[in-house]
């Protein structure tokens, strides 16, 4: 989900494997790894993909398999799993990938490893005090009964909407302007522009209304609600709940079959990532360490899928 950029880390070999007992008990009979060739896994451009790769990476560590990371660009590493220089992609939103990776995947070129355990969302966002301002949301009509609520000097008498920056999506511009909505879109700048936007209007109790997703760490501190789009524009204009899932070369099933199986089998889900992100993007932490720390310190949730691939 290109949109959402941060800061890039670039590849990384990890650490020193551990031994498969650690992590399976009987896992070893079953010969793992069954090849010391690496697993290359892709680094794409937002850090909830960092979290959900560098996980499972080192869980594959522990597993004893040889664990490599590459950025690459989303639709660029679809190529690249199709011919098996990359092993796999753990995040994909597939309300952003047009009709390449899905072409792959039909043609049997690319695996499709089903959902990643994330309840992504992506819509008009806006702080939970709102609905005292303006009665009624987050129902569609009562919102745009309030459309001067959220207007500023630049664009009243329509409601000022801050869309994504630039570079990202205008859907929500292609929605006012489509539907001739009471609003007028405003680009942030970045990421980082719309956190401030929140976070200020937050502190002035100013209306706001942007286009956001989730999971985010900003929504573990601030309460916010989404407005109730209607189905038929959510459908017209690219709205709808994304599905986030995995994918791998489809020849990882007979390299790897117990990394396969995992890979299939492991989930990550929103709080893992907000609480993570936050560490990351709020504090400056580093994603390997961030996530390595993790595992560290919760075996109990990841330890299953790792079972279920072994035994």
């Amino acid at each position: 989900m290109s949109r959402r950029v941060t800061r890039t880390l670039l590849a990384a070999v990890a650490g020193a494997a551990f031994s498969l007992s650690a992590a399976a008990p009987g896992a070893q009979a079953q010969d793992i790894p069954e090849s010391m060739d690496p697993i290359v896994l892709a680094i794409h451009e937002w850090t909830g993909q960092h979290i959900t790769t560098y996980i499972a990476g080192h869980i594959l560590e522990r597993m004893g398999y040889n664990v490599e990371y590459v950025t690459a660009a989303v639709l660029p590493a679809a190529t690249a799993v199709a011919d098996g220089s990359i092993t796999g992609s753990l995040e994909l939103w597939d309300n952003n990938l047009g009709e390449f990776w899905p072409g792959l995947i039909e043609q049997g070129k690319v695996d499709h490893l089903g959902s990643m355990g994330i309840d992504a969302r992506e819509g008009w966002l806006y702080p939970k005090f709102v609905e005292e301002q303006c009665p009624g949301m987050p129902a569609w009509d009562a919102f745009l009964g309030c459309a001067k609520l959220f207007g500023t000097a630049e664009t009243f008498p329509n409601g000022r909407f801050v869309e994504y920056p630039a570079d990202w999506s205008d859907r929500a511009t292609q929605l006012i302007n489509g539907e001739g909505l009471p609003f007028a879109a405003v680009p942030a700048g970045s990421e980082g522009a719309l956190i401030a936007e929140l976070n200020a209007a937050v502190q002035k109790k100013q209306p706001l209304v942007m286009m956001f997703w989730a999971p985010h760490w900003v929504l573990q501190k601030v309460e916010t609600g989404w407005v109730d789009i209607p189905e038929d524009l959510v459908e017209k204009y690219s709205l709808r709940k994304p599905l986030v899932f995995k994918a791998l070369w489809p020849g990882t099933k007979d390299k790897w079959p117990a990394a396969y199986r995992f890979l299939q089998a492991y989930q990550v889900d929103n709080d893992v990532q907000e609480i993570l992100m936050d560490l990351i993007d709020n504090q400056g932490q580093d994603a390997i360490e961030v996530t390595r720390k993790w595992v560290d310190e919760n075996e109990g949730y990841w330890k299953p899928f790792v079972d279920q691939a072994t035994m």
